[in-house]
């Protein structure tokens, strides 16, 4: 099983993460996890905090020449701001000051829900936790989780497919030509024209101190059939992929496929219908069974069936802003303008980053599951069994 946990808050030292279950033999190297953090400091409407920020990842245990052990993988992603947050985020009791708390919560953020939750009168020890500064850690995994999928063909990427309501269309290609178009964009868009638009309403509503959310588009290329269960609700596939994006500061829906359009669709143009060609086991297909369309998403009954996984996920945007919303003092319950911590107009394009890494960390631990071994060679074994009995059904 491929689990992890994160540690850290947005202006402390810095952000770690502890990964058990990957196993020995992986290959493995900070420069990998590094270019996936950098992409998600990059695209159009980001705040000041990435002038600040240039994250990379430590690799602190668990790896020995550019392969993984088996033990307990540790990285750490420094704060480089901590050194002007010393004080202010000590965990000295000496430090403590009486002034400077923060006690005007944001709407639309866990502000007040979480200083209601945890008896705190000081907002600051919420949103540290809170921020999305967070996901700059589990990105990092999420590039382990990348390393340890690419081993055996599979692959995960994916573009921005709308922002402000401006949505994108997407040409007629391979999904890696697509992943090729959209890394050449300040949006990580497939649609010059549209991307266009997008950064005049970014212009616009930063001007305006306001802020925008998208939808981002994740695939993944290369699943065999079989990965999650239908035997339990807490093993389909869809489910957790579902939940793990959910978990991503911002996200507020989800879609498997075609998603919510199924619901205004008669079922013949929903289901993809099965065909058989045994030509297709001669070009590496897993199966010799294949649909013409994929408006299931990859998915079907809770696993994923041999197509693309399509997944979409859709992004509110930033509670924080320039022009601040009404609020509540937590100290006098006078009625004041919520404060303003450090913000972006727009973060569609890290959402995809983060949606990138926590599907892929989804899939690892869905691909252990059913193939688990203690080695990279063991897995290799099991999974070529595996492939050698479905290409026989």
């Amino acid at each position: 099983m491929f689990r992890y946990l994160t540690a850290g808050e947005s202006h402390g030292p810095q952000l770690t993460a502890i990964i058990e279950g990957l196993p020995a033999g992986t290959r493995l190297a900070a420069e990998g996890i590094d270019r996936d953090l950098a992409r998600r400091q990059q695209g159009y409407g980001r705040g000041d905090r990435m002038k600040i920020e240039t994250d990379t990842v430590a690799i602190l245990s668990g790896v020995r020449w550019g392969e993984t052990l088996g033990s307990p993988v540790t990285l750490v992603v420094r704060n480089r701001d901590w050194e002007n947050w010393q004080e202010k985020m000590s965990p000295l009791a000496a430090h403590r000051q009486e002034d400077g708390a923060v006690t005007r919560p944001r709407p639309g953020h866990a502000d007040l829900t979480g200083a209601l939750k945890y008896g705190h009168d000081d907002v600051r020890n919420i949103l540290e936790r809170s921020s999305a500064r967070e996901t700059a850690v589990r990105v990092a995994v999420g590039a382990v989780a990348k390393a340890l999928l690419r081993e055996f063909g599979v692959t995960v990427g994916g573009f921005v497919a709308e922002v402000g309501g401006i949505a994108a269309q997407q040409p007629e290609r391979p999904f890696e030509e697509l992943w090729g178009i959209a890394a050449q964009s300040e949006l990580f868009c497939c649609d010059r024209e549209a991307e266009l638009e997008m950064k005049r309403l970014i212009d616009f509503s930063q001007a305006d101190g306001d802020t925008l959310g998208g939808v981002v588009e994740v695939q993944v290329i290369g699943v065999p059939p079989g990965l999650g269960s239908h035997v339990q609700w807490d093993r389909k596939l869809d489910a957790r992929l579902a939940m793990a994006l959910m978990s991503v500061q911002a996200i507020k829906g989800v879609e498997v496929g075609i998603g919510f359009d199924a619901a205004r669709r008669p079922g013949s143009r929903v289901h993809d219908e099965l065909f058989r060609d045994e030509g297709r086991l001669g070009l590496g297909a897993a199966t010799a069974y294949y649909r013409q369309t994929n408006r299931a998403g990859g998915i079907e009954g809770g696993m994923s069936n041999g197509e693309v996984i399509v997944l979409r996920a859709a992004m509110k945007p930033i509670p924080t802003l320039y022009k601040p919303l009404r609020s509540v003092d937590m100290q006098t319950h006078e009625p004041y303008e919520a404060a303003v911590e450090r913000s972006d107009t727009c973060a569609v394009p890290a959402a995809l980053v983060v949606a990138e890494a926590v599907v892929a960390i989804e899939i690892a631990n869905a691909f252990l599951e059913k193939f688990g071994g203690d080695s990279v060679a063991e897995i290799r074994r099991n999974y070529e069994g595996y492939r050698t009995q479905v290409r026989n059904a």
